[in-house]
């Protein structure tokens, strides 16, 4: 990771109760910095707490200072005088990845797709399964395997070699049809940083077997959910969705090949979003910049 980047370009993102003058704020900052603004965008909120949700690119070439010296500067001139929580990223950092599977190849495939194709600006640094099944894969695009076997008694165990295996590794863990339900401790580890894809467009059919779910109910749309994962199951911020729709004549076998394709759609744009840090985070909803 580039701590102190010399190109490309930053990204600030913020989120704070609505009030006016933010938007000048942040601009005028940023101005007398020289910094060339090449994208933003705002959202609002209305109600009795409403909020302000910003995202703004601007390039580092051209800045009168260090980008984290200015950024450390927004924080203590802007930032605090409008209390928003707010973070900044850069381009030339490449986000690592780790991904979590168990069976489906679907998901697994498709990541390490995008991301050797390079239509992921990040780097996949390892593939964790409770199955050797996954193997082979991982081994084709040359990105480590790790093998952690679990059962209900060694959970514990099992998700403390994974945290071994991930702090200080990764950015961002893809639970890429890992049919695990992880712990707290996991989850606390890696705040807002596990995406999960459900094979359902939550929150319908929540938790498992949500094909057959749809099948009994004879649906006609079936979907996938992209969200990040929280202690309660399938109930995370849910960053993309979409549908297909299907027919009475669609058995359980259709519903799970099209929604495969459902899965491996709806994960990627999650994910790159993410990676962009176009993603922010309030009350359980998100704020997706597109």
């Amino acid at each position: 990771m580039i701590d102190t980047p010399t190109e490309g370009t930053a990204r600030l993102l913020v989120q704070c109760p609505d009030q006016p003058g933010i938007v000048a704020a942040v601009s005028q900052y940023l101005d007398r910095h020289g910094a060339n603004m090449v994208r933003g965008d705002q959202h609002s909120t209305g109600g009795e707490d409403p909020r302000f949700f910003l995202r703004v690119e601007y390039n580092i070439a051209g800045l009168d200072g260090s980008a984290t010296a200015i950024a450390e500067g927004f924080g203590e001139e802007v930032a605090a005088r409008f209390a928003m929580d707010w973070h900044v990223s850069y381009s030339a950092n490449r986000p690592r990845i780790a991904i979590l599977g168990t069976r489906e190849p679907n998901c697994v495939l498709d990541l390490l797709w995008r991301a050797r194709t390079e239509e992921l600006a990040a780097d996949v640094v390892m593939v964790i399964s409770n199955r050797e099944i996954l193997r082979p894969l991982a081994e084709r695009f040359s990105v480590p395997f790790e093998h952690l076997p679990v059962t209900r008694e060694t959970k514990v165990e099992q998700e403390k070699e994974m945290l071994e295996l991930l702090c200080g590794r990764v950015d961002l863990v893809v639970l890429a049809r890992y049919m695990q339900i992880l712990t707290p401790t996991f989850l606390d580890a890696y705040p807002q940083q596990i995406i999960n894809i459900h094979h359902s467009f939550l929150p319908a059919f929540a938790g498992a077997d949500p094909y057959g779910q749809a099948e009994e109910r004879g649906v006609k749309i079936i979907g996938a959910t992209a969200h990040y994962a929280t202690a309660e199951l399938d109930a995370g911020p849910i960053i993309e969705q979409d549908v297909l729709r299907v027919t009475h004549r669609d058995t359980r076998a259709d519903l799970m090949r099209v929604g495969r394709e459902l899965e491996r759609q709806v994960l990627a744009r999650a994910v790159r979003w993410h990676i962009e840090d176009r993603v922010l985070v309030h009350d359980n909803k998100t704020v997706v910049f597109q």
